[in-house]
Formats: structure tokens, sequence, C-alpha cells
């Protein structure tokens, strides 16, 4: 009776050790044996040097469009996104003041004209009377008094004149300063281009007391921007004119475009204790795709050199977990007078390799000089070794990223 029991309990406790194994091998995560490396292999081409940095975009030119004169806006004939031309008319201010105003001024003025003529003809009777007393006083008809007097009148007369003719000349400045505040009550387009901003509408009144106020801005020509970027100072050594730039913007994360360098600003703007400086890339826009004020993700392209012989930048971070065993080997390329170092696998252990390294970029450096390190050889970028933290837990790999 006792017998079968004991058989089905065997098989159950073998069946639930195999079970246990089972799950202790999906679930435990796989740990590397020691001494396991990853390489990846010195190859030979091309390699590109960058410089990223972020900017916006923005037209070549843009001209914001104001008002020197204030009143009510009466009229708005563009909007946002209206292309316009050179002169014009894209706002009109109430004239009602300006036209009042032309009128009194010139009222004004052709009364000071008709002061200057009475003056004038008071003159020329004032010199006629001073010139016939003085032969009446040589002929001694007339006394001394009496030339005297004609002669003062004269004089009184010369300067009524010459009042008479400031007093043109204010009137008439009076006049062509109302007409011209006339000629700003019509708002005009200085240039071609399109509207991109439009700050007022009709009914809202504009003051240019104090300052010009702002109507519209216009983008003279989006088919050509620029991009205003930001770069750190350790880069902008290697930035020049004319180099190749690409760069995104969100609304086509999938499309790049192209520019150059046109302008390295040489002021210094200090943002979060960081030195940078502006660096402006122009671009290309005729099928308007780009607007002004996207973020562009900018590439500079500092320099592009063929046929090169390149390592992976991560071999450069790696260095093997036995350091007795690396003094060893480092003993035998004391030769070697560069202070980067790679390693390859030589009988499955680490061997340092000195070498000059050059350009770095697309996550590869150059190898100027390599130190006996052949193309398509294999050199170290992680170590795939199980080790053990403070906990007794097992840590990750040691070495950097690969790629």
């Amino acid at each position: 009776m006792h017998e079968p029991m004991s058989k089905k309990k065997i098989a159950i406790g073998a069946i639930t050790v195999v079970l246990i194994v089972i799950l202790a091998g999906i679930i435990l995560p796989h740990r590397p044996k020691k001494g396991e490396y990853r390489t990846m292999k010195v190859v030979r081409g091309e390699l590109v040097s960058t410089v990223s940095a972020t900017g916006t975009l923005a037209a070549v030119v843009t001209v914001q469009v104001g008002t020197q004169v204030s009143g009510t806006i009466q009229k708005l004939f563009v909007d946002f996104n209206s292309p316009v031309k050179a002169g014009q008319v894209i706002a009109q201010i109430d004239p009602s003041l300006f036209n009042a105003k032309v009128m009194e001024t010139k009222g004004n003025y052709n009364n000071a004209l008709a002061n200057l003529e009475r003056a004038k003809a008071e003159l020329a009777d004032a010199l006629r009377t001073a010139e016939r007393n003085r032969q009446l006083f040589q002929d001694g008809v007339v006394s001394q008094a009496d030339l005297d007097t004609a002669e003062t009148k004269y004089h009184q007369a010369l300067s009524a004149v010459k009042a008479a003719e400031w007093s043109v000349t204010q009137n008439q400045g009076l006049y062509d300063q109302a007409r011209i505040n006339l000629q700003y009550a019509t708002i005009k387009s200085p240039s071609n281009g399109i509207v991109i901003s439009r700050n007022v509408d009709v009914g809202q009144t504009v003051a240019a007391s104090f300052q010009t106020p702002t109507l519209f801005t216009i983008a003279q020509d989006l088919t050509k921007m620029e991009i205003q970027t930001s770069v750190d100072e350790a880069d902008i050594s290697k930035v020049r004119m004319k180099q190749p730039v690409t760069f995104t913007v969100d609304s086509y994360v999938n499309e790049i475009f192209r520019g150059t360098v046109s302008q390295i600003r040489k002021a210094p703007i200090m943002l979060h204790n960081v030195v940078t400086y502006i660096v402006i890339v122009s671009v290309e826009n005729r099928d308007l795709k780009l607007m002004p004020g996207m973020t562009a993700n900018v590439t500079i392209e500092t320099m592009r050199k063929q046929n090169v012989l390149k390592v992976p930048s991560a071999c450069l971070r790696f260095s093997p977990e036995s350091e007795d065993t690396v003094q060893e080997l480092l003993q035998d390329n004391t030769k070697n007078e560069t202070t980067d170092r790679v390693y390859i696998l030589r009988s499955g252990k680490p061997v340092p390799v000195q070498v000059k390294t050059g350009l770095t970029g697309d996550g590869y450096v150059e190898v100027l000089s390599s130190g006996g390190l052949q193309e398509n050889e294999e050199v170290i970028v992680e170590q795939l070794t199980e080790k053990k933290n403070d906990v007794g837990t097992n840590s990750g790999p040691k070495g950097g990223p690969g790629f």
C-alpha cells in the first residue's frame, strides 16, 4: 500500500525539480563567462567630423512697418500671408483730422503770403517818401525832422517785410508738415514680400507719441531664409565660412534640408555660464516648406576625409579588468610614443596597441599611426565580465557603450 505512494511522491519531487530548473533558466538572466569580449573591426573608409547645434529659422530680411502719426485704423487692405508690392497701400488711418490740419495750415500760409505782399507795398511807399523828402531837404523845402521821420518809416517797413518773410517760411513749414502727416495716414509697403505678422485691427487707435508702433511685419523673400544657431566655444574654432550644413525640423522629420555657413559672429554670448557664438546658416527655400520660427537641428560638416583607417570610438574608452596583465603587456609596446591605446584579442587575452588618432566623427576615430594595427583586425569595445556589486548582485558589462 505504501510503495505506490512513495513512488508517486518521488515522481512529483522529480517533476518539481525539473520545473525549478526550467524556470531558473527562463527567469535568471544570462551571465557571461569571465573573459568574454565584444569586438568590432578596424575599417577603412570615409570619415566626417561635425558640430551639432540648434537654431531658429527666419527670413533673411524682415521689415517692420509702423506709423509715424497717431490715429484710428480706418481700413486694412492686407492680412496674414498676403503678398505685397513696394508702394502698395496696406492700411489707412482715419484722415479727417489730418485733412482739417492741412486746410488750417494752408490758410495760415496764404495769409502770411498776403501779409508779405502788403509789407512789400508799404516798404515801396516808404522808400519813395524817404527819397522825395531827401530831395526836398536838399532844396530846403522840408526840415531835417521830416527827413528823419521818412527814413525811420522806411527802415520800419523794411523790418516788416523781413518779419513777413519769416512768417511765410514758418507757415509754409507747418503746411508741408500737415500734408506729410496726411500722407503718413496712408500706410504703404516699403518693399516686396509677404505679410507674416499683423498687429492691428480696424477701429484700433495707434499712438506714435513716444515710439513708432509696429503694424505689420513683412518678410521680403521667404525663398531665401537663414538659421541663427548658437555654437559652443569648444567647437567654434572648427567652424568656417561656406561649410556645408544639414538640418532637420520637427514638421518634416524624415526630410533633410541643406544650407551653408554664411556668417560667424565674434561677439560672445554667455548663457548659463556657457560661452556660445552665433553662426548664421543660409538656406534655400524654393518650395516654401520652411517657415519663420521653426526650430532647426543643425549639423555643420567641419571636415571630411576619404579612405582613412578608423576604429570605433568605444575602443578608446575600454580597459581590461586585470591591471597586472595590462602592465605586463604594455612593457612590450614601450617603443610607441603615443598616448591613445586600443586592445586586440590574442590567445583570448587583451593586448594593448598604441595608436595616434586624428579626426573624430560618426562614432569612429581616425588612426594616423596604427602601431601595427591592420584593417579588418578586431578591437575590443566592451568586456562582458560577470562582476558583483556591494549587495551581491550582478553588475553590467564593463567598458564603453558599443556602436
